[in-house]
């Protein structure tokens, strides 16, 4: 029981250690043009990608040390499912982060004709 017990505790530290983000980074004193709020939201979208990526391997991770705490005849199982929760996970932010590119570069095809000629 004590071992089940410092295996949660451990894994809520773990997880606590994963959900922290990075501090935002300050915005330019320039005025914000389309193409500079794009890339904001992009980076916007991809750290919360990241995060819930992160989470949900942790949480994976948990699944699976619990099982594993609690019956060897369930571990195949328990890690089966482990894999596909983090295959998820990395599909899900890969498909987060190609659309926030997509949707970054859209912007800027839009914006760059209107750019004033020189």
């Amino acid at each position: 029981m004590k071992k089940v017990i410092a295996t949660l505790i451990a894994s809520l530290f773990a997880t606590a250690a994963f959900a922290t983000t990075p501090a935002p980074v300050a915005a330019p004193a320039a005025p914000a043009t389309p193409v500079v709020k794009a890339e904001a939201k992009e980076t916007k979208e991809v750290a919360k990608a990241n995060t819930q990526e992160t989470k949900a391997v942790a949480k994976a991770d948990a699944k699976e040390k619990v099982a594993v705490a609690g019956a060897k005849e369930e571990v195949a199982g328990a890690k089966a499912d482990a894999k596909v929760s983090k295959a998820k996970a990395h599909k899900k932010a890969a498909k987060a982060k190609a659309k926030a590119k997509a949707h970054t570069d859209e912007v800027k095809a839009e914006t760059a004709p209107a750019a004033p000629a020189k």
